[in-house]
């Protein structure tokens, strides 16, 4: 297997054209059945390619900036690197993470919210300029340790906090920007743009509307001040569905037209995340303890089919919330799992739940969901699971990329 890189947690290699996820998986959980029977990923690669002509495709105007903190795999770096993605980076280790492939400094945007002062002087001593500020005691910081850097002014929208209650607390408000802009102009930091506050998956494109007006106002007081004005950053929030970067395509696309035309010379990116790798990881787990609990009359709300007399089952994987299912803490929905290589299509279904090891109450990943009855050592793959989910140490990673050089795989 010849390797395209060769780190310390990861060794990367090519397959033979052809080789299927499949065959990755079964590869893997057959050497997982003569060891610990670990938890582990596998990602195709390849999604991040179609994921990003896609974007071209619907986004032609707007350059795509990573979120390095969805899902910092050095693989996942190199091949967004090798698009020629930005990247947005909330910490030194993140920004190390990303220089050390080769990133320039100014494809790279610092956007902690609170930041620490060594890794603000870290930034400035490499030549990180490009960094996010909502608020004067942030302004101060930077102004005494990176009096060269450049400014995006963090605003929030009145919008993207109608569905998300923490967006409120991210970003300045529309009418305390002239206050942070004059701040800014009488410390000699400069500001030369603006970067809109939308987070969650956002399927209404009248908030990008709304903060692409805000952001406008904010370009009028900032040039009026002094300021040479030339970065919109309309924010995240892309689930990754075709249907929901055709509705906002359309209606972000006329609105920047309108108030950003390409006469002004205004770079215009967005933030994806998930959008790039939930759908290219797949993860999975193996059963560890079993358990028929007492049938919950709850279950009738699910509109579970079962006859009440049927068992209900409580399993307990080797990954939970406090590991890879990190994400269920933030209210994230986990979608039901399959059961991997079942031998009958036809076997019954039972109410089942689904929780980590560790044996909390709130270690808890799927609440309800129909599965064929399990045994302990049985196999369990999560779809969708690039995002958020990379945090915890696992047996191993393995990766496949569909590309025009074949298959790749990563292992660590």
């Amino acid at each position: 297997m010849k390797g395209i890189t060769d780190e310390p947690q990861y060794s990367v290699g090519l397959l033979e054209g052809g080789t299927a996820l499949c065959d990755v998986i079964d590869n893997h959980i057959y050497e997982q059945t003569l060891c610990e029977k670990n938890a582990f990923f596998v990602a195709d690669l390849g999604v991040l390619m179609r994921q990003h002509v896609r974007w071209r495709t619907h986004m032609a105007q707007i350059r795509p900036y990573y979120a390095v903190r969805c899902n910092s795999s050095p693989a996942v770096i190199e091949v967004l690197a090798a698009l020629g993605t930005g990247f947005i980076c909330t910490n030194k280790s993140e920004l190390e993470l990303v220089q050390s492939h080769g990133i320039p400094s100014e494809d790279i945007i610092y956007s902690g919210v609170c930041k620490q002062v060594s890794q603000i002087k870290y930034a400035a001593k490499n030549g990180i300029d490009l960094l996010v500020c909502d608020n004067e005691a942030e302004l101060r910081k930077i102004s005494r340790c990176h009096p060269n850097a450049k400014l995006l002014l963090q605003v929030s929208t009145e919008a993207s906090g109608q569905n998300d209650e923490m967006s409120m607390t991210f970003g300045c408000s529309l009418k305390d920007c002239r206050h942070l802009l004059e701040k800014a102009k009488e410390f000699g930091v400069q500001v030369v743009g603006v970067r809109s506050h939308i987070s969650s998956a956002c399927e209404d494109d009248q908030v990008y509307v709304h903060a692409i007006s805000d952001a406008r106002c904010v370009f009028d007081m900032g040039e009026e001040i002094g300021f040479d004005m030339k970065i919109l950053d309309i924010g995240g929030g892309f689930s990754g569905s075709t249907t929901q970067l055709e509705l906002i395509n359309k209606a972000v696309m006329s609105i920047v037209d309108l108030y950003f035309p390409p006469s002004t010379g205004v770079s215009i990116i967005a933030e994806q995340g998930s959008f790039f790798v939930s759908s290219a990881f797949t993860l999975a787990v193996n059963i560890i303890s079993k358990e028929a609990v007492a049938r919950d009359r709850q279950d009738q709300a699910h509109d579970d089919p079962s006859p009440n007399d049927e068992p209900e089952f409580q399993y307990h994987m080797n990954e939970g919330v406090y590991g890879s299912f990190a994400s269920k803490l933030s209210e994230t929905m986990i979608t039901a799992p399959s059961v991997y290589r079942n031998p009958s299509l036809d076997a019954p279904v039972f109410s089942s739940s689904l929780w980590g090891p560790s044996g909390d109450d709130l270690d808890q990943v799927v609440e309800h969901c129909l599965l064929p009855e399990l045994n302990i050592g049985d196999w369990l793959t999560f779809t969708q699971a690039g995002a958020y989910s990379m945090g915890q140490p696992l047996c191993a990673e393995l990766m496949a990329h569909d590309g025009p050089a074949g298959n790749c795989s990563t292992t660590t």
